[in-house]
């Protein structure tokens, strides 16, 4: 008979030692991640968490009580750091910018720390980004859900955008910030679709190429849609004019 491979993870009882207990239920919600951001949250079932993580479903139990609370802890890890450094980016670009900020300036602040780990290739960022847009993209739970997690962070950009256009309706802003949503999401997804789309000339899993073309594609939007047609020529000649270091 075969034996099972040597993982370095136990099976058996809760560890008691504060560092090795944080090290596996890391553990757990890496496998639990990896596991809802392809097949969603009804496809996994704390057995096949249990069974990727080499350990038995009562440890999962012990850790999380339900897959539930298993899915918040997956969920509430990544975004805690994500959002702290939004809103650090976005703190940072308004005060260096002042009164020459800009739609694009904006976008960029809250795109940067989205783009930078997604680039560095770790592959449970990966995941996480991949679950954040079925999540957005879930009718009947993902509007409470992704509300409960960035609502602040989101705010805090439309705060940001409307002190470019002060003229702009409260409407527009969140219709636009709407699109920005929906191109983001799709494409942190990495699906593949732009790149048999295109006949290879194009790599959803391409960051730079996304990221350098979105800021102007969503910066037009939003000066297209909030800004009256008197202002935008003239936004439009200020953002050129000069960009100020972040």
């Amino acid at each position: 008979m075969q034996r099972a491979k040597k993982t370095g993870v136990k099976r058996g009882r809760p560890v008691r030692a504060p560092e090795a207990a944080l090290e596996m239920r890391e553990h757990l919600l890496d496998r639990a991640e990896a596991l809802f951001s392809r097949h969603g949250y009804h496809g996994v079932t704390i057995r096949e968490v249990a069974r990727s993580a080499n350990v038995d479903p009562a440890l999962v139990h012990y850790y999380f009580e339900t897959k539930q609370g298993l899915f918040d802890a997956v969920f509430v890890r990544r975004a805690d750091v994500v959002n702290d450094e939004r809103i650090r980016s976005m703190e940072a670009y308004g005060l260096a910018a002042g009164e020459h900020i800009t739609i694009e300036g904006c976008i960029e602040a809250f795109l940067e720390p989205i783009v930078r780990r997604s680039m560095q290739g770790d592959p449970g960022w990966k995941d996480y980004f991949r679950l954040v847009a079925l999540v957005n993209n879930t009718s009947q739970w993902g509007g409470e859900m992704m509300t409960r997690f960035f609502d602040p962070v989101i705010r805090r950009l439309v705060d940001l955008l409307r002190k470019c256009m002060p003229g702009a309706e409260e409407a527009d802003l969140f219709w636009c910030y709407h699109f920005l949503s929906g191109a983001l999401t799709l494409s942190l997804s990495e699906t593949g679709r732009i790149d048999r789309l295109s006949g290879g000339l194009c790599a959803s899993s391409d960051t730079q190429a996304i990221y350098r073309r979105m800021v102007p594609f969503i910066a037009a939007g939003f000066r297209r849609i909030c800004l009256p047609d008197t202002e935008v020529e003239q936004r439009r000649a200020n953002s050129h004019a000069s960009t100020p270091g972040r």
